[in-house]
């Protein structure tokens, strides 16, 4: 619990709005492991780049995507051929809900360019809304889309029958999906960091 009050307080959530939220216990739809080497297929070596927004990185995603990284930190999985060339990351980004957190997996390109993103970790509660999601392939509504579009959720009409909570969650993680390509463009592309 003090881990969620931390994380909820970072991301700018009141403690009284985190006591009126439904707090349950999480489901573990992939670990971490999984999630890279799913994402980073093909890849046969693997590092890590942590990266510290500075201050003027955080203006400038505030202004140009209109949210704010609840932290400076970030950590880049990266995969590489055998050769050494680069085939992408992945970043584990997090939406703190009324219902309790969801984490998304974003893989990318070196380029920015979404290879697919995966739920990760949702709560008891959410996970009737997640799990149609991912059953319809949620993992690849995004690929090939980058930062510069907001990712779209509601594409495609195989959601229209689901319950109004599924498409509300369609969209937190299209935001995610988002953010996690906002921050490889910011915090990797920009600065020429993967080399």
């Amino acid at each position: 619990m003090k881990r969620l009050a931390a994380s909820a307080m970072a991301a700018g959530l009141a403690l009284p709005a985190l006591l009126s939220a439904h707090i349950t216990p999480p489901v573990i739809l992939l670990s971490e492991r999984e999630a890279v080497t799913r994402l980073l297929a093909g890849a046969k070596k693997f590092s890590v780049l942590e990266v510290r927004l500075t201050s003027q990185e955080r203006k400038e995603i505030a202004r140009q995507w209109n949210w704010k990284p609840a932290e400076d930190f970030q950590r880049f999985y990266l995969g590489r051929s055998e050769d050494g060339s680069l085939l992408g990351a992945v970043i584990f980004v997090t939406d703190f809900t009324i219902h309790g957190p969801i984490e998304v997996a974003v893989g990318l390109d070196p380029k920015g360019v979404v290879r697919g993103a995966s739920v990760v970790e949702c709560t008891e509660e959410t996970y009737p809304w997640v799990k149609p999601l991912v059953d319809l392939d949620v993992e690849k509504w995004f690929a090939g889309q980058d930062c510069r579009a907001h990712c779209e959720a509601m594409k495609t009409g195989k959601i229209d029958t689901l319950h109004p909570m599924c498409h509300f969650y369609a969209e937190i993680l299209a935001s995610l999906v988002q953010k996690g390509s906002v921050l490889y463009e910011v915090g990797v592309t920009r600065r020429g960091s993967t080399h």
